[in-house]
């Protein structure tokens, strides 16, 4: 396989795992050889009127060079409606070529049915019912864990504006399966100072350095460069870092750190592993309200470069 090739591969399987994160049971595999898969989206969680389901492909060029091939179903969407619809989506990966855009797709198509059941109601017997697929993915990235503080060692100048107060600690709620535990811990980070400050405090409970893994990953935006600082860490769990950062990527969150501790309980968990060290931090995000609209990710992916520090994880 090309080297090309992997880098796309992997980007895909951190978008899905993203993805699947984000969504959770709205977010169904078709066919996990061919990259297949579906989510049904509506104006309203507790009481949709207005639903649509969107079936993509990723192709092997995707997200460097070719967008995913999709399918937008639903009973009401049809003549100028599903050509307007289909023409958002595309502009949205016109301005973000070579990026990540299935999430700023569904949160696309949300906005317009959410505009849609202001404005008119459906005329259409909705269907509530959509059969249950197990995501399960397998892959597993190769790459060097180190010492979480030691990586640390930054340079400080590019910030212009250091704050050097310990910033606030919240602790979400942990989530166990099989006897393992993930607990994620979130931070509010202007430079990387704060960063190793929040590592050092928690590191001073017991409970979290004993920890087999804390897994951090942040992104700090600098106003002056109009680009992002950004880093992440692995902890010995192979791949998580990188897996945690490509979350806060596909969010847009900003100034913000989040540390994940899992306490290893004597069984193996394989790929469910990253499916909770992404539900700890995206429940904590929300909840600590650092998630934007769709259109701003949109508008803020297709302007800013994203700056990782560590050149040595560049490759998560």
């Amino acid at each position: 396989m090309a080297e090309g090739d992997t880098g796309s591969d992997q980007r895909q399987n951190e978008e899905i795992e993203a993805m699947a994160a984000i969504y959770g049971e709205e977010w169904c595999v078709i066919d996990d050889c061919a990259k297949i898969f579906c989510i049904r989206i509506s104006d309203d969680i507790d009481d949709p009127k207005w639903t649509l389901c969107l079936q993509v492909m990723l192709p092997n060029e995707y997200p460097g060079t070719a967008p995913p091939i999709y399918q937008l179903n639903a009973p009401w969407l049809q003549g100028q409606e599903r050509a307007d619809l289909s023409n958002s989506l595309e502009e949205i990966y016109i301005q973000n070529i070579g990026e990540s855009i299935l999430y700023l797709w569904v949160e696309k198509i949300r906005d317009v049915l959410i505009q849609k059941s202001q404005m008119t109601e459906p005329d259409v017997k909705k269907k509530t019912e959509e059969e249950d697929i197990e995501c399960e993915d397998d892959l597993i990235l190769a790459c060097q864990p180190e010492n979480p503080v030691k990586a640390l060692d930054f340079d400080v100048s590019e910030n212009r504006t250091e704050i050097e107060e310990l910033p606030p600690i919240d602790h979400g709620i942990p989530i166990t399966d099989r006897r393992s535990t993930f607990q994620a811990h979130l931070a509010p980070v202007v430079c990387p100072k704060q960063v190793k400050m929040v590592l050092a405090k928690l590191y001073e409970n017991k409970k979290i350095a004993s920890a087999t893994h804390n897994i951090y990953a942040y992104r700090i935006y600098c106003e002056d460069k109009q680009t992002f600082l950004q880093d992440c860490e692995d902890d010995g769990e192979t791949a998580a870092g990188g897996r945690l950062l490509h979350l806060m990527e596909i969010l847009n969150v900003r100034n913000v750190m989040v540390v994940v501790s899992r306490w290893y309980g004597g069984i193996l968990l394989g790929p469910d592993r990253f499916k909770h060290i992404n539900n700890c931090a995206r429940n904590i995000l929300v909840e600590k309200n650092y998630t934007s609209s769709s259109e701003e990710s949109s508008k803020t992916l297709g302007k800013n470069k994203k700056v990782r520090k560590d050149k040595k994880r560049s490759e998560h």
